[in-house]
């Protein structure tokens, strides 16, 4: 079986995620869902501002 290697460090994950939140997806969702979580395709941009998650927490 071969070991697949991250796509990118932790830090460049952190780093793109980052950037999209700051850029694309904070004026949209901040005022409403204080400290909830957003979930972010670092690839494409695309959110999730339930974090991906149903109220009882399984995934979607």
């Amino acid at each position: 079986m071969t070991v697949r290697q991250p796509r990118y460090s932790k830090e460049e994950f952190a780093r793109r995620g980052d950037e999209i939140y700051e850029s694309q997806v904070r004026s949209q969702v901040e005022a409403d869902n204080h400290g909830k979580i957003v979930a972010i395709d670092i690839e494409t941009g695309a959110f999730d501002p339930d974090g991906g998650l149903s109220a009882n927490g399984a995934s979607i």
